[in-house]
């Protein structure tokens, strides 16, 4: 039998039933593309890159409240991410998360970012000057920005995000703060162990799903980020697991074209960011996260699994 990860992650899902669910929706009144994020704004984003002058103003919900892809094709020109390359946009819960937290710090004011998206190769240039740069750094996924608000202090933007505990904010000093949709965690300068080899065997990996909300029946998108080493793999069935109930037996999901040895290799940075799998028809409402396990391990340095982010389930529309 499948034993409940922690009790931390019972703690953290009674956290969330207080604190970002709220009272559950009649079937009527639940629309047809609900709030995809549990930390949104007003949908409106104004970001300009102040190293090649890009910038866009862009709202970004369509009309039915679903995703505007044209919006997000405009902020990836301004953060450098090669969408049709990638597949993927630049982190939407990010880009969503930014809206929330400007808007809370200085609504109507442009974002000026100075750290978008970086390739790989970029990233280790980075490290290798001397940069306080992470090798794993969430930027290489699309799921960073380093940025600034002209008036708003570094400090006290980092000191509202981290009251939130949903993402990861480092601040260095001066007026530019890292936020990333990873793992809640933070730092500043001297606790940022970004030079310590943390990362590596991957010990810091990420499991995130695409969206914070779902309904059952809906298909999900799974993606890891913080690899230091490719070539795992990951076992052909999730574990879903039901926030703050242990007692209840875990429901396994199979992933979407599992190997027939039961362990499907992760080879690149592209495999990892695309596992797909299908929630069931009957899944009860409410809180949930999903345990993806490791097989052919590069490293006993590696953990044996990893838990996604939390995410709601919704209510069928009838």
């Amino acid at each position: 039998m499948l034993k409940h990860p922690s009790k931390k992650f019972r703690a953290m899902g009674l956290a969330l039933s207080c604190c970002l669910f709220f009272s559950p929706a009649r079937a009527q009144d639940i629309p047809d593309h609900p709030a995809p994020f549990f930390l949104m704004g007003d949908g409106w984003i104004h970001i300009r890159n102040l190293h090649n002058g890009l910038e866009a103003r862009v709202h970004l919900l369509n009309p039915d409240g679903s995703l505007s892809d044209p919006s997000f094709d405009a902020l990836d020109r301004v953060f450098g991410l090669p969408t049709r390359e990638k597949g993927e946009h630049i982190s939407q819960r990010l880009i969503f998360m930014l809206d929330y937290f400007s808007d809370l710090a200085a609504p109507g004011k442009p974002i000026s970012l100075h750290s978008g998206f970086r390739p790989p190769d970029y990233n280790q240039k980075l490290k290798n000057s001397g940069g306080n740069v992470a090798r794993t750094s969430t930027h290489i996924d699309g799921l960073a920005i380093d940025f600034s608000i002209d008036g708003v202090k570094g400090k006290d933007l980092w000191e509202l995000i981290r009251r939130n505990n949903c993402c990861g904010v480092g601040h260095y000093g001066g007026e530019v703060i890292h936020l990333d949709s990873a793992r809640p965690r933070f730092w500043e300068a001297a606790t940022s162990k970004v030079t310590t080899g943390e990362s590596d065997y991957n010990r810091r990996i990420t499991l995130s799903t695409e969206y914070d909300r779902y309904r059952p029946g809906q298909r999900l998108r799974l993606s890891f980020a913080s690899v230091s080493d490719f070539g795992f793999g990951v076992k052909g069935k999730a574990v879903l697991w039901k926030a703050a109930e242990s007692s209840l037996q875990p429901k396994e999901l199979e992933i979407e074209n599992p190997d027939r040895s039961g362990c499907s290799l992760i080879p690149d940075r592209k495999a990892s960011r695309f596992i797909f799998l299908t929630l069931p028809d009957n899944l009860d409402p409410g809180n949930y996260r999903i345990q993806l396990d490791f097989c052919q391990r590069p490293s006993e340095h590696m953990p044996t699994h990893s838990l996604s982010n939390p995410i709601e389930i919704l209510k069928p529309i009838r």
